[in-house]
């Protein structure tokens, strides 16, 4: 049985979504909620692997259960109906991981046949969150906000970000990673100011190489505080090179806020096809 997991957190006090020893991540906090739960080792599979720090409202996972966790799944109803069990593990994992805590999952659902978290999305969309001068510095949103002393021209940054759409080769906003494509189809970007003034960016993208999301935002950046010009956006990635007047910005502002999947029909050969290009370049998802 597959189950996909909608799934939130605060990634603060996280290391990261993906599991590694002696460090507090997601996926080491839920996977432990799951064995409390239904035994065994249970192992997610994500869409999007977040870095230390990087916030989500739109991830999904999926997990794959034996005949023998499945049994243990939690039943609300005498007629043992899957479904509703499967429907019933969201809330059993909320609460194993308690009612503050900085990690939920919102929903669990049967997955669709060949659904794959990682290998069946077709995008993912983050956004990112700056306060400048302008907008000031609010403490109850540090977590989840980067601040910047200078007052920026989010016209400006709104202008290169349309320049970097496309599919293009992200050399220059990525850090390089042995093996890995750094050619990514940038689907959308756009900057405004929401109704507190804060800036908000709003990244699209078939996939992402590492840093990608906040090495864009800190191009704009530079852009918004005069320090390059618009175009200067295009000339650093055709050039592919990282220049020290781009900077990749603060984790905390970042969040995966949707990850996107073509219909039930296609999973299975949209998960074959990201698959044969990933062992093709030796890229990860």
């Amino acid at each position: 049985m597959r189950i996909r997991l909608d799934i939130a957190y605060d990634g603060s006090h996280f290391r990261g979504w993906a599991r590694q020893p002696g460090l507090r991540t997601v996926q080491g906090e839920l996977e432990s909620a799951l064995t409390r739960i239904v035994g065994g080792d249970p192992r997610l599979i994500v869409a999007g692997r977040t870095d230390a720090g990087v916030h989500a409202s739109g991830q999904v996972a999926h997990l794959d259960l034996d005949d023998d966790q499945i049994a243990r799944l939690p039943r609300r109803r005498r007629d043992h109906d899957e479904t509703d069990a499967i429907a019933a593990l969201a809330g059993r994992l909320r609460g194993v991981l308690g009612a503050y805590s900085d990690v939920t999952v919102s929903r669990t659902s049967p997955a669709p046949d060949g659904f794959d978290a990682r290998f069946s999305a077709v995008w993912r969309r983050y956004s990112y969150r700056l306060a400048d001068a302008a907008a000031g510095y609010d403490p109850l949103e540090r977590q989840r906000t980067t601040y910047v002393r200078s007052s920026l021209d989010v016209e400006a940054m709104d202008a290169a970000a349309s320049r970097l759409i496309g599919l293009h080769d992200f050399a220059a906003y990525c850090k390089a990673r042995e093996e890995a494509t750094t050619i990514r189809t940038l689907l959308e970007y756009d900057w405004q100011r929401d109704e507190s003034g804060v800036l908000v960016a709003n990244v699209r993208a078939d996939a992402f190489c590492h840093s990608m999301v906040r090495a864009l935002v800190g191009a704009c950046v530079a852009v918004g505080e005069g320090r390059i010009e618009i175009d200067d956006v295009v000339a650093i990635r055709e050039a592919r090179l990282r220049i020290p007047e781009t900077k990749v910005l603060a984790a905390r502002g970042l969040v995966l806020a949707e990850v996107g999947y073509p219909a039930d029909e296609l999973l299975a050969a949209r998960a074959e096809q990201t698959r044969n290009r990933r062992d093709a370049d030796g890229a990860a998802a």
